[in-house]
């Protein structure tokens, strides 16, 4: 499971013109999902997400996590692209990215967890749908994290 996560002042999902969902000041994550990923990857990622200090105190020094902003707020979007190799040739291999039938109840139980650590509601997109996203990164701060690579960080 790998997420680009990145803190914002505001993010919203437009799907055919019609606004989805819209937070203020947050995260804005994108997710990615493979056949390797397991509830674990879930479980360290969300933790991950919700303890992560990028947010500014009094102070201007970050070391704050989303669950202490007031109003914080998180927006979570499906996207397989995450999951694309780039090693050989100009046109992206996909062949990682899970299909529907694995990734959409893995999706689901990610926004599941990711609730209950956060404590409120997780704003989304529409899994597999064409989404417009629009982002006011905050910094800019962008953190990538895999799963499978945990052990490293």
């Amino acid at each position: 499971m790998r997420v680009v996560l990145q803190r914002c002042k505001e993010a919203s999902v437009t799907i055919a013109g019609e606004l989805k969902s819209a937070i203020g000041e947050g995260m804005l994550i994108l997710l990615g999902i493979e056949d390797a990923d397991r509830d674990e990857d879930i479980d360290w990622l969300c933790k991950k997400i919700v303890s992560l200090r990028i947010f500014d105190d009094a102070n201007g020094v970050m070391n704050i996590p989303i669950t202490e902003v007031a109003g914080g707020g998180i927006l979570l979007v499906s996207q397989f692209t995450l999951m694309a190799s780039t090693r050989k040739g100009n046109r992206p291999s996909y062949i990682r990215a899970s299909k529907p039938d694995f990734a959409v109840p893995m999706y689901e139980k990610f926004i599941a967890r990711l609730t209950e650590m956060f404590g409120k509601e997780v704003k989304t997109g529409v899994f597999g749908a064409n989404m417009q996203v629009a982002l006011v990164n905050d910094g800019p701060v962008t953190i990538v994290m895999d799963s499978h690579l945990r052990e490293s960080f």
